[in-house]
């Protein structure tokens, strides 16, 4: 069935390039229209430009946002929706493997449960995509998934798995390790040791790479297979950093290997933002809706986002749901601009932004000709607290109305 979205002020998100210069995209039509056909964007324009398109065929579904604004499903960053799940304890708490420090061969998709409470929070919420995976206990915890946010099977909500390598500096995997009587007991054995596997699988990858090309035997290890997409460039190392000197030793063994990183939390990033610009990786900021209840993130603030973005750092920013419920998302992305972050920056930060730092704007963080459907209608500013969601579309369907439209798509 094709579907119309109509009559709404649409934000598209359209990726801009650095500085002044600008795509050519088109950033916003006043009162404009979506088409939509089997999941992905088909048209787009002003009403003007609709024509004499068959709204009335019985063929054509069609959603009149009567004036509201129309702009792309809000993306979360970083999160353990559905892996530690809410209302179960330690039933639900699937997390962290934290009796080993290295795992780099788990996989998120064997623990989420899409069923969890959280997933539906997030479509009411305009979330229609997520990044999950393994928690920061361990030095390196797996691989995360970027997954759709509507659905009772994992395997159908998947974009990109693996989609990064988790690795955690700092605190949590000496206060877990500390605990049991073995390493990592210092932040020196926690860069030691990343290293070390890091070493052993390039080695690995290398004598596999020489045994393919001189057409020998080669005994595959499921250990280091897991690591040859973040040597290819494919994925990047997700690292856990919230203190400045965590963040310049995951910079620094990043570089040393020649790896793609993101910078996840990166709490005390406004101290240190422009050499941050400088080295290039992005930041996925936050939580900041949650108690300083570490020693390292004792400078976590809103203030930290505006002041990366500002310096050039690409930014987006996180919930670490359940640290922060992941429906307060755009909500933190609206604390960020009254602690000074561009409102614009700010809806990139949830967008298009988010996407790119996740490897996944060929199919979502804006509204474009080709893109998966993935929209949302609001009746006001998403970052103000008294917006509300009217729509919330997942590939082109409806995932979530509000219950007084009386739609009759409407789940």
């Amino acid at each position: 069935m094709r579907r119309y979205l109509i009559n709404g002020r649409v934000l598209t998100m359209a990726p801009v390039e650095g500085g002044n210069k600008k795509t050519g995209k088109k950033q916003e039509y006043r009162n404009g229209f979506i088409g939509i056909e089997d999941g992905k964007i088909v048209q787009m324009g002003e009403m003007e430009e609709l024509g004499k398109v068959p709204l009335k065929d019985g063929q054509t579904d069609v959603i009149d946002a009567g004036g509201r604004l129309i702009m792309p499903g809000i993306i979360e960053a970083h999160c353990h929706m559905g892996i530690t799940e809410e209302k179960k304890g330690m039933e639900g708490d699937d997390c962290n493997e934290n009796v080993q420090p290295i795992t780099p061969y788990l996989r998120a998709i064997d623990a989420i449960n899409s069923m969890d409470a959280a997933f539906d929070d997030a479509v009411r919420a305009g979330i229609t995509s997520a990044m999950i995976g393994p928690g920061s206990s361990n030095v390196v915890g797996g691989q995360f998934a970027f997954v759709k946010t509507k659905g009772r099977r994992i395997d159908d909500l998947v974009v990109l798995a693996p989609a990064a390598m988790k690795i955690a500096f700092g605190e949590n995997p000496k206060v877990n390790f500390s605990g049991q009587g073995k390493m990592p007991v210092t932040r020196m054995a926690i860069a030691g040791m990343l290293r070390e596997e890091l070493f052993k699988a390039k080695q690995y990858i290398e004598k596999r790479k020489k045994a393919e090309k001189e057409g020998e035997g080669f005994e595959k290890d499921f250990r280091y297979e897991c690591w040859i997409p973040v040597f290819e460039g494919k994925i990047p190392l997700k690292a856990h950093v919230h203190r400045v000197d965590d963040i310049f030793t995951a910079i620094r063994i990043g570089k040393e290997f020649g790896l793609k990183m993101t910078l996840d939390h990166c709490s005390e990033g406004h101290l240190i933002a422009e050499e941050l610009a400088k080295e290039g990786f992005p930041a996925i900021v936050g939580p900041d809706l949650s108690s300083r209840n570490k020693i390292e993130v004792q400078n976590v603030a809103f203030k930290t986002a505006g002041i990366l973005s500002a310096a050039g750092v690409k930014v987006a920013v996180t919930t670490d749901h359940p640290v922060s419920l992941i429906q307060s998302l755009p909500i933190c992305a609206g604390l960020c601009v009254k602690s000074g972050m561009d409102e614009n920056e700010a809806l990139r930060a949830i967008t298009i932004h988010a996407a790119q730092i996740c490897n996944v704007a060929d199919r979502v963080g804006s509204l474009e000709v080709g893109k998966d459907a993935d929209i949302v209608i609001f009746d006001g500013n998403p970052l103000e607290v008294s917006s509300e969601v009217f729509y919330t579309l997942i590939d082109g369907e409806i995932a979530y109305c509000r219950e007084n439209i009386g739609h009759k798509q409407c789940p």
